[in-house]
């Protein structure tokens, strides 16, 4: 499987024409001896909207990686693809965000939420969590009822991944789930038992985005409850430590904030969270400076700020 880098940022290319400024963005970041990897990316949607192509958006991006002689890894996005919209992109993308959010909430047939509980007794108990004050309370009702509302969006998931496997073997592309669309946010528990889940279908994720509390509107600012969002984070950062070791998911795996542009607000509480739960660079200002550029121009979509070993990816919000 191909393997996103420490640091990466989404940016959006809507009309083909800030691919360099969005890659000089990339270059001065070294300056600071942070390097941070690009990935450009579109929507089915927004791709639909402007009457543009997938191959138009690699096309930007190698002709800026050419002539600004960026020799570092980069990346294409299909961005929030389902399985009924991932052909188009198959050819020109070496990243795919799996958009599940509609699935979320179809309730799984029963005999698959039995079969999972079977397999996960370990969460019927009182996990408790590094970063969260309280164990995640979990039983078997509990586990029931969660399982019933994610377990058919996580085997959608599933679905899409193994059709790209099939399309383009095995070893050259990142898979990004996301869930950031769903109505509300998922807690801890529920975060757990989608990863639990996720391991059971064997999809690599590399990022996860799951929904967070408040608004992520594009050009604005973060609107909401700052401290939530900074609990809701570090409970995120905790639940995706604890799984990689639990379920040997990839160690790169990150949490990805599907934010939009311009949300300075929640980059100060990130950066505490990422130096306070040991992740990311040692070095003190790195984590601060990628939060605070890694806003993407146009249509900033994610930021994925890696739970092990420092990896940290900036998304960007589809709505």
């Amino acid at each position: 499987m191909l393997k996103l880098e420490k640091y990466s940022i989404g940016v959006g290319d809507r009309f083909g024409q800030q691919a360099p400024a969005q890659l000089r963005a990339c270059i001065q970041s070294r300056t600071q001896q942070v390097t941070v990897i690009p990935v450009w990316n579109k929507s089915f949607r927004e791709h639909s909207i402007i009457g543009s192509n997938h191959a138009q958006v690699k096309a930007a991006a190698e002709a800026a990686v050419k002539a600004l002689n960026w020799d570092l890894p980069w990346h294409v996005d299909a961005d929030h693809i389902r399985l009924d919209t991932v052909d188009g992109f198959i050819p020109n993308s070496d990243f795919f965000t799996l958009d599940v959010a509609e699935s979320i909430g179809k309730p799984a047939p029963q005999t698959q939420v039995e079969e999972f509980m079977k397999r996960h007794p370990e969460l019927n108990s009182k996990i408790q969590i590094e970063g969260i004050d309280r164990p995640l309370n979990l039983d078997i009702d509990a586990i029931r009822r969660i399982a019933t509302k994610y377990l058919t969006a996580v085997k959608e998931a599933g679905a899409i991944y193994q059709y790209i496997r099939r399309k383009k073997g095995d070893d050259n592309f990142i898979i990004e789930m996301s869930t950031d669309e769903a109505d509300v946010p998922q807690t801890p528990e529920e975060l757990l038992v989608i990863l639990a889940a996720v391991a059971d279908e064997q999809i690599p994720i590399q990022t996860i985005a799951p929904r967070f509390s408040g608004r992520f509107n594009k050009g604005v600012d973060y609107v909401g409850d700052i401290k939530v969002f900074a609990r809701e984070f570090e409970e995120d950062i905790g639940v995706i430590k604890f799984a990689i070791k639990r379920y040997n998911l990839p160690q790169n795996l990150k949490l990805s904030v599907h934010s939009g542009s311009d949300k300075f607000s929640i980059y100060e509480p990130i950066r505490r969270a990422i130096r306070k739960h040991g992740v990311g660079r040692t070095h003190q200002n790195s984590r601060h400076y990628v939060a605070r550029r890694s806003h993407r121009t146009s249509r900033s979509r994610w930021t994925r700020f890696g739970t092990c070993k420092g990896n940290l990816h900036r998304g960007r919000r589809e709505n």
